[in-house]
């Protein structure tokens, strides 16, 4: 087969030139033109009812045909997903060996330059009194727009929470704290009261013993019945409430190591307007990184996630939480090419650095800002 457009020599079964990126022939069900959906004239290569990828080669190998174009891949030690440089064609390293991405989508770029970005970051390093003038006092040491792989898992969270009820617990101590004053404070004024009278030092002694036995009887009896009140209060279920969080998820993980330091805690992309991954789309200046986590590690790591993030928004709605449990689903995964910018700056030997969504425009991580 020859390239119509700029005459390579291609495989029989190729659907793209691997020397100009140029699509040949007609697509294949499920292909990136001419089908309808959630992806307006677009929607994944893969529904999540399709059969799993067909293995294309052993784990070991230093080379592969891209399944897509037929063009060489070369994987690097330790890379687990790669994409073609030549179609954008994704592959991934399973535990039965190499097989083609089902789901692979993208993000445009939106924040596209330098000028764009600095509009984001200088009201976020600016703010406040004591961080006036901190981007101008600081050393930019990179700024740079990167397409990074993201594992989207789509979890889903059912968290349990038995917590007390803040309100009816204060107003038990706030009662017990006022008996133990009345209590006290009679004991107080009957020990004042005992030496009055004309009676000598022998009376007075019989008076206080007898004052004293007679307070200590009382007290007691008084501290029974308040602790039997606050048990009562406690054991009846009063002061305990039970409520079930559930919530879904389409979790970013990033599925590079060398980036895990910003990993996304509670951040999720704007998928909405997300098309399917076409690398001739792409401005040419950007790099497009490969992985080196599966699919498999990633769904491992989602769902801790999610539980610790169903776990912080639980204490941050409850002070007071009893009991605590979460049961997570994961369910269908896809690798999303998001556009990322890195910004890092250095104040005094303080290191600043911004993780932001070229697409959206919003932080997905800050470190260094107080």
């Amino acid at each position: 087969m020859i390239c119509p457009a700029c005459g390579a020599q291609l495989p029989d079964d190729a659907l793209f030139c691997y020397k100009c990126g140029n699509r040949i022939g007609a697509t294949t069900s499920g292909g990136p033109q001419g089908v309808s959906g959630p992806y307006g004239n677009q929607q994944p290569a893969a529904a999540s009812s399709q059969k799993p990828a067909q293995i294309i080669a052993p784990s070991g190998v230093t080379s592969i045909k891209c399944p897509n174009c037929g063009a060489p891949i070369s994987p690097k030690f330790g890379e687990m997903v790669i994409t073609c440089e030549y179609c954008g064609s994704g592959i991934t390293l399973g535990t039965q060996g190499w097989s083609n991405i089902q789901k692979q989508t993208m993000l445009s770029v939106k924040v596209a330059d330098t000028a764009g970005l600095e509009a984001i970051i200088r009201p976020l390093m600016d703010k406040g009194l004591l961080h006036r003038h901190l981007q101008e006092n600081s050393t930019q040491e990179e700024m740079s727009l990167s397409y990074v792989p993201y594992w989207i898992v789509s979890v889903s969270a059912r968290t349990t929470v038995v917590a007390t009820n803040e309100a009816a617990q204060l107003g038990q101590t706030a009662t017990t704290a006022a008996l133990m004053g009345v209590i006290f404070g009679g004991m107080g004024g009957g020990f004042g009261g005992g030496g009055r009278g004309g009676g000598g030092g022998r009376r007075r002694a019989l008076d206080l013993a007898g004052t004293g036995m007679m307070g200590s009887l009382a007290s007691g009896f008084m501290l029974s019945r308040i602790s039997a009140f606050g048990m009562g209060m406690g054991g009846g279920g009063g002061m305990r409430k039970t409520e079930q969080m559930d919530a879904n998820y389409n979790f970013p993980v990033v599925a590079l190591k060398a980036l895990t330091e910003y990993q996304p805690r509670d951040y999720q992309f704007d998928l909405s307007g997300r098309t399917l991954f076409d690398i001739t789309k792409l401005p040419k200046n950007i790099k497009i990184l490969n992985g080196d986590i599966s699919e498999d590690v990633a769904k491992a790591q989602a769902k801790t996630l999610v539980d610790q993030l169903q776990s912080a928004k639980a204490h941050a709605k409850y002070h007071m939480i009893q009991q605590l449990n979460t049961q997570s689903d994961v369910g269908d995964v896809e690798l999303l090419h998001a556009p990322i910018w890195f910004a890092r700056f250095d104040h005094k030997g303080n290191k600043i650095i911004l993780v932001i969504d070229a697409n959206s425009g919003r932080v997905i991580n800050s470190m260094g800002l107080s």
